[in-house]
């Protein structure tokens, strides 16, 4: 499940990016400090994806240079709707199988709508994320003079952090309840939700190191980057959906409830 999940992954974002940078890539270039948060969110949630001096899969200048509403943009919309449904459609249907439930009986049409709300909302979150963790940077910058450079440096790290770590939970939460239709009770969604957003804080605090050896394999040295971001997008999908499996044995029915129907087998949301 989490091949499958990767596989889409991995085009979704490439033709997301594109097509990102075909709409706003004007009011990023005009505002350099938002337009390097950004880069730098991609790059800690996909590290190696946006090559900003140290090696990566898309140049800062190629992003830039998208033409707005172009035809490359226009095929750009093409697949990211291809890409992003069938990734989405991917999670969903691993998710709801890891909670042994079948297939949401609502309308196809229903359901790529509400998929369609949520690949806005998540490009949305990117941007909000990227802003607040502008805003706390400037906001520490105010203390460097108290606090000495390398303090500084720590202190913006640790924001970044953060935000990813909040970024990555409203995610979850929203893939888990919202996408997969499961009534999952607060208590249980919150204590997965944190376990997942804190598997893919260690795995982006040691992204680099772990694409490393991805990167050293003789044989794989003309394409390593992509590699490396498929090789990143799995061990994403089996955080995903460990996280799942923590919450779905927590919210599982026992002793006699286990000869009744699952009591969060639904797709209303």
């Amino acid at each position: 499940m989490a091949a499958g999940i990767s596989f889409n992954s991995i085009f979704a974002t490439f033709a997301a990016l594109w097509l990102a940078f075909s709409i706003g890539g004007l009011l990023l270039e005009a505002q350099p400090a938002l337009r390097d948060a950004v880069f730098q969110f991609l790059n800690r949630s996909i590290p190696g994806l946006i090559d900003t001096g140290q090696g990566g899969a898309i140049p800062v200048d190629a992003l830039l240079e998208v033409q707005a509403l172009g035809l490359s943009g226009v095929m750009a919309l093409v697949g990211l709707l291809v890409t992003t449904l069938g990734w989405l459609a991917s999670s969903r249907a691993a998710i709801r199988s890891i909670f042994q439930l079948k297939r949401p009986e609502a309308s196809v049409f229903v359901q790529k709508l509400k998929d369609l709300g949520l690949a806005l909302g998540y490009g949305l979150a990117i941007l909000i994320s990227a802003g607040l963790t502008v805003i706390g940077t400037q906001a520490i910058g105010l203390f460097q003079p108290y606090l000495g450079s390398s303090a500084a440096e720590i202190g913006a790290r640790f924001v970044g952090l953060v935000v990813m770590f909040l970024f990555d939970a409203v995610v979850l939460a929203s893939l888990y309840r919202v996408l997969a239709g499961i009534r999952i009770p607060f208590p249980q969604l919150i204590g997965g939700v944190l376990v997942g957003a804190a598997g893919l804080a260690v795995l982006k605090i040691l992204g680099s190191q772990l694409l490393v050896g991805v990167a050293r394999n003789p044989l794989m040295a003309s394409f390593a980057v992509v590699v490396g971001l498929m090789f990143w997008f799995n061990l994403i999908a089996h955080v995903m959906l460990i996280a799942a499996s923590w919450i779905a044995e927590s919210v599982r029915p026992t002793g006699t409830e286990a000869n009744t129907a699952h009591p969060y087998d639904t797709d209303s949301v």
